[in-house]
């Protein structure tokens, strides 16, 4: 885990050093081990270090090799690389060092643009191959490694994070109007490429780019998920037994690649229960972690009562952390401003303040992000599958956060524009591949919409810390598996059930069979007193009205009865707009004019 970033010029000027330490700079808390630089001809490249495998200065970035003309910058984790080192060493290949980074450059090497497809694990890297003078960024099947860009007429830049870019300088920073309707759509995402600043796009998950020092590009899409039945008709116990394999391999995989100690971040649900019972060893104690805050309208705000009780059936080191609602409150600012995006999901503080004490303890987690997706664990699933009408309305009637004519309400003139998210979601869902409308639907949301909600808020809650966190729900084997089995196996008994019987006997029943819980901030759903004011204050204030982008009789309307505007997965629509103005003021209106 770390943060890159680099600039290639296309004008045959040098790069903007100042620029790219800049960059550096801004992400120092992805990686606070080691900083290094490369520098040549016309690009420029930056890199901060969180040390994982291979722990020694070998393994520090960006990485050169000077035999195979090839130079590297990579933030993630590559959980197969020691299977990979062996095949690249029987193909005549030496190493350097003893970590996942140098297996790259070779396999790259060896296999060129291809390599990617050999990558087991989450990543975003850079190389610059000397060859030829070109650039070749990819990025992870799934996304759960951020890579962001600026193509201009003069030169490409990249950084792990938008703040990266911003702190580079020379960024255009207006709103986009289809950003924004996507954004207030679909509960704060923005599908790639883009971002809700003009100036800055996001790279697509799957995907790789070459560039040439002349400007010239060609990207490359290198994994499509397909959401088919296999030739042959499985039972549901052949189903299951594939599943607890592929998912074991996955578990094992990710704990075993690191060589330091690697804990679980336990919310007292069934997947990080499950995660901690694939993971128990009488021989080694597992440390977990949890987080709860204060209640608020009656909504319990902790699960402590079922991660304790995992914690006692396992005999972790565990440690648990209650958060007061003030202290929420004031440290609110820290979490958004290292949110890559505005991301209005309650849990993103619960994830930064949880990950500020687990830093403490340990460098690696394991999360159970993903599995709702992968395996239909939301309740608008079901009310889809037995919705009426187009793909899109089944949809929409029970995920979109408003509808389109609410938006032109919600915002001014400026920005308003077409429905463009309903004909975003409506294309993703006809994609071919997919045999029932579920699998479209689980495709979609796996593929596209996670990648922009709980995949990017674990990832930049946790690199705020310097804490990697890996999530083996999203092993890219095990959901392929997940997208060919039938999504009525997946919704059987409220969902989950492959793996609710995967969990059965191996972790107490009262875990698998407890209702459905989510990370619980409920001062950010139930907008009252401090809360409040502060959501009044940033919405009332010169910075917000100045922009224009909202409506002052919508903004009103919603001020006077928070709690009766809820979005159809029963989110603020308050605290949506609030969250938008505050990232904005926190990390746009802040900025330098001189960069």
């Amino acid at each position: 885990m770390c943060g890159i970033c680099g600039e290639v010029r296309f004008d045959q000027t040098e790069p903007d050093l100042a620029g790219v330490r800049r960059m550096t700079a801004k992400l120092t808390p992805r990686g606070p081990d080691y900083e290094g630089y490369f520098h040549q001809g016309r690009v420029a490249l930056g890199h901060r270090r969180l040390a994982i495998i291979d722990l020694s200065a070998h393994a520090n970035q960006p990485m050169v090799d000077e035999a195979l003309q090839l130079v590297l910058v990579f933030n993630g984790t590559i959980y197969n690389y020691q299977l990979l080192r062996e095949e690249l060493r029987s193909l005549g290949y030496v190493f350097f060092s003893e970590g996942d980074s140098e297996v790259i450059l070779k396999a790259y090497h060896a296999w060129g643009e291809q390599c990617v497809q050999r990558f087991n694990g989450m990543f975003a890297f850079a190389i610059w191959d000397k060859r030829d003078n070109t650039l070749f960024l990819a990025r992870d099947r799934l996304g759960i490694k951020p890579l962001y860009y600026t193509h201009e007429a003069d030169r490409l830049r990249f950084a792990s994070t938008p703040q990266a870019l911003l702190a580079g300088g020379g960024i255009d920073t207006r709103l986009d109007p289809i950003a924004l309707h996507s954004y207030f759509t679909l509960h704060g995402v923005v599908p790639a490429p883009n971002t809700i600043l003009r100036g800055i796009k996001k790279f697509p998950a799957a995907h790789t780019m070459r560039i040439s020092v002349g400007g010239a590009h060609v990207a490359s899409c290198y994994w499509m998920l397909g959401a088919t039945r296999p030739e042959h008709d499985l039972t549901e116990a052949e189903w299951l037994s594939a599943m607890r394999q592929v998912l074991h391999r996955a578990v094992t995989r990710q704990r075993a690649a690191a060589d330091v100690p690697v804990g679980v971040l336990l919310s007292g649900g069934l997947d990080s229960s499950l995660l901690v019972g694939l993971l128990a060893n009488p021989a080694e104690q597992i440390h977990t972690f949890s987080i709860g805050f204060d209640s608020v309208a009656g909504e319990l705000a902790d699960e402590f009562v079922y991660s304790d009780l995992i914690a006692g059936y396992f005999n972790t080191c565990h440690h648990k952390f209650s958060i007061p609602n003030l202290d929420v409150l004031s440290r609110l600012p820290e979490a958004i401003s290292q949110m890559s995006e505005p991301m209005p999901s309650y849990d993103v503080a619960a994830f930064y303040l949880l990950s500020e004490q687990v830093s403490k303890e340990i460098k690696v987690v394991l999360a159970g992000q993903g599995a709702d997706e992968v395996f239909g664990g939301y309740f608008w699933y079901p009310l889809m599958d037995k919705e009426k009408g187009s793909p899109l309305e089944r949809f929409s009637r029970h995920y979109f956060d408003r509808d389109h004519a609410e938006y032109l309400d919600m915002m001014t003139d400026e920005y308003a524009v077409p429905d463009t998210t309903s004909a975003w979601v409506s294309a993703q869902l006809q994609q071919p591949v997919a045999d029932e409308f579920l699998d479209q639907v689980l495709r979609l949301d796996v593929t596209q919409l996670m990648v922009d909600d709980p995949v990017k808020r674990v990832d930049n809650m946790t690199m705020a810390w310097g804490l990697e966190a890996r999530v083996p729900f999203l092993d890219h084997e095990l959901v392929e598996l997940a997208a060919s089995m039938p999504p009525a196996l997946k919704l059987k008994e409220g969902g989950k059930f492959p793996l609710k019987a995967v969990a059965r006997g191996l972790i107490p029943d009262a875990v698998i069979d407890r209702p459905k819980g989510y990370f619980p901030v409920p001062a950010l759903k139930y907008l009252r007193g401090d809360f409040l004011e502060q959501v009044r204050m940033l919405l009332n204030s010169e910075a917000c009205i100045t922009r224009g982008l909202y409506r002052r009789s919508y903004v009103e309307k919603l001020l006077a009865d928070p709690d009766a505007h809820l979005t159809r997965i029963q989110g603020s629509k308050l605290w949506h707009l609030a969250l938008l103005e505050w990232w904005l003021q926190l990390n746009v209106d802040c900025l330098d004019e001189t960069l």
